[in-house]
């Protein structure tokens, strides 16, 4: 049975709650305000929902993750970062990054970061809670993604590319200064191609939440001006 979130409460119900059918649908309603979606990533849901829609959070079982260890670089893609064709930058145009995460895609004619989405991870951002990653060619964005750094873990939730292998030169930087900057685990929420290839794999979402019991309050070396 789905739990429906009161606004005058933060607590999200425990993850074993979570329906089967969809995977990982953990509640709806609640609201987007910092202190609940802090509280959610803390928990182990995020939201994820259309226009027109309720809130709705979701933990997956199981769930896709990146190891910094795991991180696989073909020799294509190790070429293209050699070639140095891109620059990669952090939190310098979070607000662009997110815009362009949440533009049409090809394959989709909408999409769940909506307006009120962006105005809640542009504010979480402003808290030194959310990053992006921007990738650069010249002085022309081409690439980039965004999350969550809280302890030693991050929390994935989109990425885009407008040049080949822009996205990935972008997430293969981060995970090489994630690493070593002391942080042992990436969210990626759900599998892709895309993320597979690179080296994410899927875990349990009890092993995911020892990962959260474990190293959330640990402090880490990230320096997200360097």
């Amino acid at each position: 049975m789905l739990t429906w979130l009161q606004r005058d409460s933060l607590d999200f119900p425990p993850l074993n709650k979570a329906l089967r059918e969809p995977n990982g649908l953990l509640a709806a309603g609640g609201d987007l305000r910092p202190e609940r979606l802090i509280q959610a990533y803390r928990h182990g849901c995020f939201p994820w929902f259309q226009d027109g829609q309720p809130i709705l959070w979701w933990s997956p079982d199981p769930r896709t993750v990146m190891l910094p260890d795991n991180l696989h670089v073909s020799r294509s893609l190790a070429k293209v970062l050699r070639q140095g064709r891109y620059r990669v930058t952090f939190d310098q145009a979070f607000a662009e990054v997110i815009r362009a995460c949440a533009a049409p895609r090809s394959y989709a004619t909408e999409t769940w970061i909506t307006s009120p989405m962006q105005d809640a991870y542009l504010e979480l951002h402003q808290r030194g809670i959310a990053h992006s990653v921007e990738v650069w060619r010249d002085d022309l964005l081409v690439g980039g993604l965004y999350g969550l750094a809280m302890g030693q873990l991050f929390f994935g939730e989109s990425m885009f590319s407008r040049a080949d292998n822009a996205s990935k030169v972008g997430f293969v930087t981060l995970v090489e200064h994630l690493k070593n900057w002391g942080f042992v685990l990436i969210d990626c929420q759900m599998p892709t191609e895309h993320l597979l290839s690179l080296g994410a794999q899927t875990i349990s979402r009890t092993e995911f939440a020892g990962y959260l019991n474990a190293h959330l309050d640990q402090s880490s070396q990230a320096d997200w001006v360097a």
